[in-house]
Formats: structure tokens, C-alpha cells, sequence
């Protein structure tokens, strides 16, 4: 059974009875963070489309962390995000992306599960990011019943991930 819950009216979550979304347990993807370092930017517009997203600029090569545990979807690498993961997470009802990765984890593949704070990647500028400028382009979505790692209802990233930097202090 699926109920719908509204927080503070920040996000939807579809909740199974008894179980706690992903989304209000994750830890920050790199560890370290501090509030300051993050900047909303989900409604901003990026070459032309809008970011839905938010960037975490850090050095290239620092460790990126699994945000929640989950599953790797997809390995993916594409023009604008360059070496990409699409996690979902155990209830398959949110999707986080990590984009602009320099490279994965030596033995990270499709249908690995993964655990909450486990490294995955390391900070890069690939794709259409400016190599002056490594970041992790971060962001969440909230998976349709078809649970496609390349469709899904954006999720502003930055609420949740406020919360988990203040929970990881």
C-alpha cells in the first residue's frame, strides 16, 4: 500500500507503510560539506534548459559518496554530463544522479548494489563541464511506475541536501 505525504511542501513522497524515503536519509555526497559550500540553483537556466539540479564545486578527483543505499541503473556516458551514475534507491522511488564524474570506483557496474556513504566516483569536469571548474552536477528524481533511469519528475536537490549536512555535523 502507497500513501502520499507532502513535507513542509518542499517535495512528494510516496511512502511504503512503514518505511522511511530515501530522500530524508540521504548523507551529503561528499564528505566534509558544509552548508555554505551549497547554492540552490535547481531553477536556474543552463545552456538553455533548466538546471534542475545543483553543482557542487570540489577538487578533481575527491571522492563522491552514494547519497543513499541503492542500486547502480545505469553507467552512462554522455555529451553533456560526461561520465554519469543513475542510483535508485531501495524503493525504486527516487533516482540521484551524479554527473561530470572524472571517473567510477575501480569495480562499480550496473546492478551493483551500493550502501549509503560507499565511494562511487571522484569529482571531475567531464561532458560539457568547463575543465577549469571540476564539479559534481548532482540531482534527484522521482521515478514514474515505469522506473526509467532516464525519465523521471525533478526533484529540487537542494532542501535534502541541506538537511543531510546538517545531520552529518
Amino acid at each position: 500500500m502507497r500513501l502520499g505525504a507532502c513535507i513542509a511542501g518542499l517535495f512528494p513522497l510516496f511512502l511504503a507503510v512503514g518505511e522511511t524515503p530515501s530522500i530524508l536519509q540521504m548523507t551529503p555526497p561528499i564528505q566534509g560539506l558544509a552548508v555554505t559550500n551549497l547554492r540552490d540553483m535547481f531553477d536556474e537556466i543552463h545552456n538553455a534548459h533548466p538546471h534542475e539540479a545543483i553543482d557542487i564545486l570540489e577538487p578533481a578527483g575527491t571522492p563522491v559518496h552514494a547519497v543513499v543505499s541503492g542500486t547502480i541503473r545505469k553507467l552512462f556516458l554522455s555529451k553533456p554530463g560526461g561520465n554519469t551514475i543513475y542510483e535508485f534507491d531501495e524503493m525504486g522511488v527516487y533516482c540521484y544522479y551524479y554527473a561530470h564524474l572524472d571517473r567510477y570506483v575501480d569495480g562499480l557496474r550496473e546492478g551493483m548494489q551500493v550502501e549509503r556513504g560507499e565511494v562511487i566516483g571522484f569529482v571531475g569536469s567531464t561532458g560539457n563541464a568547463d575543465p577549469r571548474t571540476p564539479h559534481l552536477h548532482f540531482a534527484i528524481f522521482e521515478l514514474g511506475p515505469e522506473k526509467q533511469w532516464w525519465r523521471g519528475k525533478a526533484v529540487n536537490p537542494y532542501p535534502a541536501l541541506v538537511d543531510a549536512v546538517k545531520r552529518a555535523r
